[in-house]
């Protein structure tokens, strides 16, 4: 059970940005433990609706009276200095507390907080770790970056020692987590606008690894040679995985695609045959992820059994390749790849099953990294057959780089392949 003691000083919390994958969770476990929760957005959505219906007062738009009472106000990264809310708690000396720093308080309330972190697999890992432990009746408490189904949301409120959470390195918010256990699926080159070099990102998760103490766990890749470097950095216990490396710990070896694209393996332990896992999830990316998983939940001493019918049972969490149906014989997938090498990713997922021709919608999400990745996102792109793109989704920046979708398209042109670029959704629809 979660030591919350040094939460109690906050007995009324308000949360603006409330919304978000992140703080609705946040508010969700703060709700269970008995804080009173209240919070405010921008515009309605799924979690500002679900947080409504579970009891939490939330504003859409901006109600200072509200927070008079509050002990505390957490806000997101992607609130604005300026905001409104945000003025007038410092205004009343209400103490502040930005998210990533509030979750950390979160976590270090646990004896063996689990934190996932990575550029790309961290909410199908931590979903698939969630699930583990689930059947393994370890009644773990749960913060991931996407709805999960089994949760009926992207959150869970358990009575053990063990939190697992999705723990991101954009603005080096996993640096205020208190992690006993940590995976580190990969290292590439994203989020520029914040870490400006690739060097940077790299000492950001040197500086990661250290807050592990000595009698904890680091799980990382060893098809990932910054993974490996790394790893060498650490007085904590190392358990690698790999497909291409067999020096390393966990290794899955003749993997096969159904006509689902979904792969089938057997896993060697010390180059010994271990157990063989059956996925429910496309792409030899999720073999990998699946590795970290098994990895992790061996050294925690989840039976091989469990694990392997666990992972079976994972058919995804929202967003990622999600199956959304078909019309005309067309099966649509919904996915949130928003750096080349998720799109490479996924076009490889999708290359394991049966089609005739692909199409990709694509909106490039940030002007930072469209900028910075444009080259490497229409090659991407080139991996599917046919190609439409959309305005670039803002998310927390304006337009300060002198990009748009046109730009992008271009450069796809430029490469050999027909792009074309639709302004408004209706348009595509009707394509």
């Amino acid at each position: 059970m979660a030591n919350i003691e040094e939460l109690k000083q906050y007995k009324h919390v308000h949360m603006i940005g409330i919304g978000g994958v992140s703080m609705s969770g946040i508010a969700e476990i703060l709700k269970n433990w008995g804080f009173t929760v209240t919070g405010s957005d921008t515009s309605r959505s799924e979690n500002t609706e679900k947080l409504l219906q579970n009891g939490i007062t939330v504003t859409i738009g901006h109600d200072v009276n509200i927070l008079k009472d509050a002990d505390v106000v957490v806000y997101s990264a992607a609130i604005r200095k300026d905001d409104e809310e945000l003025v007038s708690a410092k205004e009343l000396n209400i103490p502040t507390i930005e998210r990533g720093t509030f979750l950390g308080m979160l976590s270090k309330a646990f004896d063996d907080t689990i934190c996932i972190s990575g550029t790309h697999g961290k909410t199908t890992t931590t979903s698939m770790v969630s699930l583990c432990f689930l059947e393994a009746c370890k009644d773990p408490s749960i913060q991931v970056g996407a709805y999960l189904k089994q949760l009926d949301g992207n959150y869970r409120v358990g009575n053990s020692e063990y939190f697992i959470i999705e723990a991101c390195e954009y603005v080096e918010s996993y640096l205020k987590l208190f992690p006993k256990t940590e995976i580190i699926l990969n290292i590439d080159n994203d989020h520029l606008d914040y870490f400006g070099t690739f060097e940077n990102i790299v000492k950001s998760f040197e500086k990661y690894i250290k807050l592990l103490p000595d009698n904890g766990l680091l799980v990382t890749n060893y098809d990932d040679e910054n993974c490996v470097k790394l790893s060498k950095t650490t007085n904590a216990n190392v358990l690698s995985y790999g497909i291409n490396n067999t020096d390393a710990d966990f290794v899955a070896k003749n993997i096969t695609f159904d006509n689902n694209g979904f792969p089938s393996f057997e896993v060697y332990y010390n180059n010994e045959p271990y157990t063989e896992i059956q996925l429910s999830v496309p792409g030899i990316h999720n073999v990998l992820n699946s590795l970290a998983c098994l990895s992790l939940c061996h050294y925690y001493g989840i039976d091989k059994n469990v694990i392997k019918s666990a992972l079976s049972k994972y058919s995804g969490a929202h967003r990622r390749f999600e199956y959304k149906g078909s019309f005309n014989n067309i099966s649509v997938y919904d996915d949130y790849g928003h750096h080349p090498t998720e799109i490479v990713a996924t076009a490889n997922a999708l290359k394991q099953k049966k089609y005739n021709q692909s199409w990709v919608i694509f909106q490039p999400h940030t002007y930072s990294r469209t900028k910075n990745l444009l080259d490497d996102f229409a090659h991407a792109l080139l991996n599917f057959d046919n190609i439409i793109i959309t305005d670039i989704y803002a998310a927390r920046e304006n337009n300060t780089y002198n990009i748009t979708s046109k730009d992008l398209v271009n450069r796809v042109i430029e490469f050999g392949k027909k792009a074309i670029y639709l302004h408004v959704f209706e348009d595509i629809k009707c394509r």
